[in-house]
């Protein structure tokens, strides 16, 4: 059994391997010979984000059918009759129109460009009476009707266990023996590292360090089932961030709607007052501020252990949120000075190429050379319109190929405003020639570079004051450790230490075995709970 992070790594590698191909352009593994993975494992547990994930990663399209939509006609095709000559006799016979499905691939394929990726089916084994012996078909030969998932395309099914669904319907040993099968598990651990990138309400993984027991549920009472999921956790994390921005109370009958299990949803509203609460009481942004952390300190010393957990996930959060942001500010002036490099380049080309044509008219050359120089803003606005169109254009592409993360959109969005700002820019000013041009571009360049500098020490000193709090408060005791662990293993936190430092970091790691610690520190939350 695997947690839905491990299942991730080996569809991961599957698929490279699938579609690597030889010398001769042909795929190592044949096409005939790519096992379709088969992903079995609770509902919720986050199998669609996943492929999304893999698609983003390695840069290939995803398309994704939920099978229990589907009939006979849509996922095989419309039947028609066709007329056909065989032997000098004509006959009529029966044909299907192109799956829906398949058509999906190549519509992916014509508008984003991308001729390689995975072609994902949910809930596989619960397809309607009708359609389940064309769905063994298509799982050994890739086939719905007459038409072939095109080649480049690697099939990834899921399902849910018979426990789960009543409409499951279980595989024969014939199409089992053809698949690839991982079976997956609900794991808070892996989970969590999930919600922090997503930014879900701290409030949650608070309740959820206290209460891991609650991540995932399924009882059959007597009146039904009852039943808590990941996405349930998810979703109702980005409502309650809504309800806060409008400054709407958060109470049962909301949380109910997400989470279908009475003594979860009581007690997680009643946590959730609490963690009200203690932001009030605690006054985060002044502990990270450096300004009198000593009342808070002596609050916190006092507290219970659930109340200093969630002290911690309130104080780790807000600063590996503004962290997290000053990582995606990084990525998007990396990828915006590669814009300035080639703007740079271009006008300085222009600028050689004005002087060779200078060279080659002495006589009224001189009215040709004032006029180019008037229209370098003109100029610079093509090459930068060029620029925003290839951005737009690539980002649709990665749009329509279902391989475009959020954390992608954001930075691309951003680059695509600053190239428009210059575009705005050149149009109302009438740059004399490429030298204040280019210079116009390296101001703006350098402003922004300026505030991310700003912002990355701003980072620094909060990180530096969380780190003393913890230390004046607690010493070298569990909240140290969990302070230590989640700048270790938060991804986005690990790499601005390793970019910029952090001498806090850095002595309170080598005093303490955190590797050691980990388990004991776990084990003993336990036994609290």
């Amino acid at each position: 059994m695997l947690n839905i992070k491990q299942a991730k790594e080996y569809i991961k590698d599957s698929v490279k391997l699938y579609l690597k191909k030889d010398e001769e352009g042909e795929y190592r593994i044949p096409v005939v010979r790519q096992r379709p993975i088969f992903l079995l494992g609770a509902p919720g547990i986050g199998k669609t984000a996943v492929m999304e994930q893999i698609a983003q990663e390695l840069g290939i399209a995803l398309v994704s059918y939920s099978m229990t939509h589907h009939t006979r006609q849509s996922a095989l095709g419309l039947p028609f009759i066709a007329h056909k000559e065989y032997d000098g006799l004509s006959y009529d016979v029966s044909e299907y129109t192109m799956s829906e499905i398949i058509a999906s691939v190549y519509d992916v394929m014509k508008d984003s460009g991308i001729k390689e990726g995975i072609l994902f089916l949910d809930e596989i084994n619960c397809v309607s009476e009708t359609l389940a012996p064309s769905m063994l078909q298509f799982l050994q030969y890739k086939v719905f009707g007459r038409h072939k998932v095109p080649e480049g395309w690697v099939i990834v099914t899921a399902g849910n266990p018979p426990e789960y669904n009543k409409s499951v319907r279980e595989f024969d040993v014939v199409t089992l023996d053809r698949m690839k099968i991982l079976e997956v598990e609900a794991d808070y651990g892996v989970w969590k590292e999930y919600a922090r990138n997503r930014n879900l309400h701290t409030a949650i993984l608070n309740y959820l360090d206290l209460k891991k027991e609650d991540f995932y549920l399924v009882e059959t009472t007597v009146r039904g089932k009852n039943y808590i999921t990941a996405r349930g956790w998810e979703d109702l994390s980005e409502m309650i961030l809504l309800y806060e921005e409008e400054d709407m109370k958060v109470e049962e009958t909301l949380v109910e709607q997400y989470l279908r299990n009475p003594r979860v949803v009581k007690e997680f509203t009643a946590y959730y007052d609490l963690y009200q609460k203690y932001k009030k009481d605690y006054h985060v942004e002044e502990i990270l501020a450096g300004k009198n952390p000593a009342s808070a300190g002596e609050k916190a010393r006092k507290a219970d252990f659930d109340e200093r957990l969630s002290l911690m996930g309130m104080l780790i959060e807000r600063v590996q949120h503004d962290i997290r942001e000053n990582m995606e500010k990084l990525d998007y002036l990396n990828n915006l000075l590669v814009h300035m490099k080639a703007l740079r380049n271009a006008a300085q080309e222009n600028d050689r190429g004005e002087d060779t044509r200078m060279e080659g008219s002495a006589a009224g050359g001189q009215d040709k050379h004032i006029q180019d120089t008037v229209s370098v803003s003109g100029k610079m606005r093509i090459l930068l319109e060029k620029q925003i169109e290839g951005r737009q254009k690539g980002m649709e592409a990665l749009q329509k190929a279902g391989s475009l993360s959020e954390r992608e959109r954001r930075k691309q969005r951003k680059v695509i405003r600053f190239l428009q700002d210059c575009e705005k820019e050149f149009r109302l000013r009438d740059v004399q020639n490429k030298d204040e041009a280019v210079q116009l571009l390296k101001d703006r360049y350098d402003h922004e570079v300026a505030g991310y500098r700003q912002e990355t020490g701003e980072v620094g000193q909060k990180l530096h004051y969380l780190f003393a709090f913890v230390e004046d408060t607690f010493g070298a005791g569990n909240e140290m450790l969990i302070l230590l662990t989640e700048c270790t293993v938060n991804q986005d936190c690990a790499k601005f230490i390793s970019m910029y430092g952090s001498e806090d970091y850095k002595r309170h790691h080598e005093d303490m075995m955190v590797s050691e610690r980990s388990d004991m520190l776990m084990q003993q939350i336990d036994l609290v709970l």
